[in-house]
Parts: structure tokens; C-alpha cells; sequence
């Protein structure tokens, strides 16, 4: 299990917290039902090393000057304009914790129909589930390298694969299908240049 070192902030002036910032570090709180929030500063770097190695639903052990917690990355505020990581919190686990999050659909593969002009449209690119922390994927991978021109994959085709998932989503919703590509005729593309306008 990774271990990301963080020290307990008790100086909340907005200088201390500037300072903090310009040194490399992120100010965060971690919580759960056994444990007193606390709030936090950890280092940027080690935090994104972290989450490279364990992914963003991954199980992080928290070592807070000296005391540690298995914990889970819940949330964290990023700047809009430099995406630079501004405050992080983090839940502790254990085994029986169960998680809502979201997590990425991933379609791997060229799929046949592409191959033979069609396209693929993906309609959705995360899905709502709950999972016990252990059980939590860190995306959904769809296999699309057979998937002939006309091919649907909804909800219901991916819960046997997941099935320690629960889906927040109707067994119907399509995930993404290789679709036929519209082939615009010479009349068509007259009539949409001369058409009126109002």
C-alpha cells in the first residue's frame, strides 16, 4: 500500500496558508466515523505520485505526524486556470466501507465497424456507482476491438463483469454504440445551402 506523509496544520492564517502553497504543499482535512477531523498539509508532488500509483479511487495509508490511516482521496479543489491542486479531503476506510463515486469508461480497441466506416459515439464517459473501498475499479474498460457496426453497450451488458459494483443508472442507458455514418448526398447539401432563412 502507498504511504503519503502529512503533518497536522493548526495555523490557519491566510500568510501561513500562502506560505504553505508557495513551499509545495496542499492543505487538506481527513475524516470518517472513527476518527476527529483533522485538518492537514501534505506535499503536492508526493500527493500526485501517490495517486499515480494507486489511481483516484485507490487506498492511500495516511501517515499523520507518526499515526496512520487507511483513507481514500474523497474530493479536491483544483485552480481553473493552473489546475494546480488547491485542498484535498480524505475518508478513512476500511474493509466494510462502502464508496459512491464516478468513475471513467475507457473503450479499448478499434472496433470492426470502424474499420468498415463507421464511428463510434461513447454516451457516457463516467458512471455512478457505490462499492465496498476494496471492490472500487479505477475506471470501466470496455473491449470494443469485435464490435461490429450496430453494436449497443448499456448498463446491464457490464454488471456481470462488475458485479461488486452497484450501478446508478438504469439497466437500459446506453454506455456507447458504433454507429453508421451519414453519408450527406449532393441534394441534400443543395437544399441545406439554399434554404431560406427567416
Amino acid at each position: 500500500m502507498n504511504t503519503l506523509v502529512a503533518q497536522e496544520r493548526k495555523d490557519f492564517k491566510r500568510s501561513t496558508l500562502k506560505s504553505l502553497r508557495n513551499d509545495g504543499g496542499i492543505p487538506g482535512i481527513v475524516y470518517g466515523r472513527k476518527i476527529d477531523t483533522k485538518s492537514i498539509f501534505i506535499k503536492n508532488k508526493e500527493l500526485r505520485n501517490v495517486i499515480k500509483d494507486v489511481g483516484r479511487n485507490g487506498i492511500i495509508s495516511l501517515n499523520v505526524d507518526g499515526k496512520s490511516e487507511d483513507v481514500i482521496l474523497r474530493s479536491y479543489q483544483n485552480n481553473p486556470v493552473t489546475k494546480d491542486i488547491l485542498h484535498v479531503d480524505f475518508l478513512q476506510v476500511d474493509n466494510h466501507t462502502e464508496i459512491d463515486t464516478s468513475v471513467s469508461v475507457i473503450l479499448k480497441g478499434t472496433s470492426s465497424g470502424e474499420k468498415v466506416g463507421g464511428v463510434v459515439k461513447q454516451f457516457l464517459h463516467e458512471l455512478n456507482i457505490t462499492a465496498k473501498v476494496n471492490d472500487l475499479p479505477d475506471s470501466i474498460e470496455i473491449d470494443i476491438t469485435n464490435f461490429e457496426i450496430g453494436h449497443t453497450v448499456q448498463i446491464a451488458d457490464i454488471k456481470k463483469e462488475y458485479s461488486n459494483c452497484t450501478f446508478k443508472h438504469e439497466d437500459e442507458e446506453a454506455i456507447m454504440m458504433v454507429d453508421y455514418v451519414k453519408v450527406i448526398t449532393e441534394d441534400e447539401e443543395d437544399a441545406k445551402v439554399e434554404a431560406p432563412t427567416v
